[in-house]
């Protein structure tokens, strides 16, 4: 049983602040009367902490919301929302994310921007308001305050890391409210603020245990400083490799803890997905879920799933059949790679409760027809050739199969009677794994070796991608220092990675995001490797400054 999930559950009714929704941030609970009332009890204490969390799915996650995912993966040459018949046009937005044709005043922009630093201000209320008060008045050890306070100030870190990722030059605030109208720093600066408070806080933190599942600790920490050095270069023009790998050795040596005992990577390519994704060794941070007793589910099934989705996996819950894989990308993993089998969707589509094919329905194109995924984006229907964004139908698009909800009703799969999944709906989301450390490192090993692989950094890559090989078919795909080049690793990383939210930070590291060709889009001007300040920000905060070329 996950802890977190535990906590929640018992805070449903204790909690004035941790459920209310995470767009009316304008409600009476945040008066000064509640603050002054609040924080009498550890419950009380402990629920201030969780909040952020609960809006970290609004931003941090394939969530239904314009969160920092959409603009980090459908600008990027792997995933695509293309407007599919009469679906998904949604005033041409997610065209001009992958065209990088994004303008000044571009909703999903604006609402990844003010989500994120909502996120901030939710970090920056508990953090102040347990800086102010006694040990007796709330109940706590000095241990505990200590613990939370770096707990939320890691957390807060990882939002403006993210902040900074996108728009590059931004704001830091550490008050609420103070100051009103906060001046842009130079994204070296963010930068440097954001080391800062993770090596301050970093030993404060508690270590990553069953205990901390879905929360920041220190592994997390670590793990944000492998991301700021595996991308410093790019952020503030000084490379940092060692200190990649220094980091890096702390999660590999499993010295921040683990949630399961000694961090390390899963047998199965699939144990850091599936409904029971809580039991993974290798997860660092992650969006807790907890359906049976909290009702909280994963929020990316609208990004993901087609109309009728639960049909196919035997669950209830359905999608707006948008984000597909961008036409090329599924031949780039070896028929032989269960990733490609596992963790994409292609192909003829069968239902879940009897094997029969799984038909379409609800007033679209292939209404009666069975629904199956294809690796193209035009209107077969009519016989088009034309492929591009604006020429989709309903089953356009290879689709993500990477988390599993589970089935929720007995199925039939590949003849055998299958049992209702008692942890159907409860996967959590990961942030980061111990995979993705594994390949940072060796990235940062290659680039000091003028992008050579050296024999540790293979050996690094192998022990993440032997998984996805039966040991008949391993000798085949085993990397060399020969064949491990850097062009290789970024199609590695690209494969290992796809739908986590890495690819456009991989493109840009790689010189390949405004440089680059793929399917329906072509090179775009260099200032497009950050995003603008948007425009309804500066219309408020005069003090504000564009980023250059917008």
């Amino acid at each position: 049983m996950k802890n977190l999930k535990k906590i929640i559950l018992s805070l449903l009714i204790t909690s004035p602040i941790l459920f209310n929704g995470c767009t009316k941030l304008d409600e009476n609970i945040y008066s000064s009367l509640v603050s002054d009332n609040y924080y009498n009890n550890k419950n009380e204490v402990l629920s201030a902490v969780l909040r952020p969390y609960t809006h970290a799915n609004a931003w941090a996650t394939p969530s239904g919301q314009d969160g920092w995912w959409r603009p980090s993966e459908l600008s990027g040459d792997q995933l695509a929302w293309p407007t599919k018949g009469r679906h998904g046009e949604d005033g041409g937005k997610w065209k001009r994310l992958h065209y990088h044709t994004w303008l000044v005043d571009d909703g999903p922009l604006n609402n990844a921007w003010s989500l994120m630093f909502g996120g901030v201000g939710f970090c920056n209320d508990p953090i102040e308001n347990l800086e102010k008060r006694t040990l007796a008045q709330m109940g706590i050890t000095q241990v505990d305050k200590d613990g939370y306070i770096a707990e939320l100030k890691l957390l807060r870190a990882y939002h403006y890391l993210k902040l900074m990722d996108l728009f590059g030059n931004i704001p830091v605030v550490t008050q609420v409210g103070i100051p009103a109208k906060p001046e842009t720093k130079p994204r070296a600066e963010v930068f440097a603020f954001i080391e800062k408070e993770i090596k301050d806080n970093i030993d404060k933190a508690p270590k990553l245990s069953r205990n901390m599942i879905g929360r920041m600790s220190q592994a997390g920490g670590y793990a944000m400083l492998v991301e700021l050095y595996l991308n410093a270069e790019v952020w503030t023009g000084t490379a940092r490799w060692d200190d990649c790998i220094a980091a890096a050795n702390k999660l590999i040596n499993s010295e921040a803890g683990g949630q399961n005992g000694t961090m390390a990577l899963d047998v199965n390519i699939t144990d850091q997905f599936k409904s029971t994704n809580d039991l993974s060794k290798e997860v660092i941070f992650s969006i807790a879920y907890e359906f049976r007793i909290a009702n909280s589910q994963p929020s990316w099934t609208g990004e993901f799933f087609h109309f009728q989705q639960d049909r196919i996996y035997g669950g209830s819950r359905n999608g707006n059949n948008g984000v597909v894989m961008v036409p090329g990308n599924y031949t780039k993993y070896n028929n032989s790679d269960l990733r490609k089998t596992t963790w994409l969707s292609f192909g003829p589509q069968v239902r879940f409760d009897n094997g029969q094919p799984a038909l379409a329905s609800g007033g679209n194109e292939y209404d009666g027809s069975q629904i199956n995924f294809v690796d193209e984006i035009r209107r077969a229907k009519v016989n088009s050739t034309v492929s591009n964004m604006s020429e989709g139908e309903e089953n356009s698009g290879v689709r993500f199969n990477k988390y599993k909800l589970g089935n929720n009703v007995a199925g039939i799969v590949n003849g055998s009677p299958v049992a209702i999944d008692l942890n159907y709906n409860c996967n959590d989301w990961n942030l980061y794994r111990l995979t993705w450390i594994y390949f940072a490192k060796a990235e940062a090993i290659m680039r000091k070796n003028n992008g050579v692989a050296t024999a540790e950094a293979v050996k690094l890559i192998n022990d993440c991608k032997m998984r996805a090989f039966s040991t008949a078919d391993w000798a085949a795909n085993a990397y060399t220092p020969a064949t491990l080049t850097m062009d290789e690793l970024l199609n590695e990383r690209g494969r290992e990675f796809v739908f986590e939210g890495f690819r456009r930070d991989d493109l840009i590291r790689f010189g390949k995001f405004t440089t680059a060709t793929w399917w329906d889009h072509t090179p775009s001007a260099a200032f497009r490797n950050t995003f603008p300040i948007p425009l309804v920000q500066r219309t408020l905060n005069e003090n504000l400054k564009q980023n250059p070329g917008y």
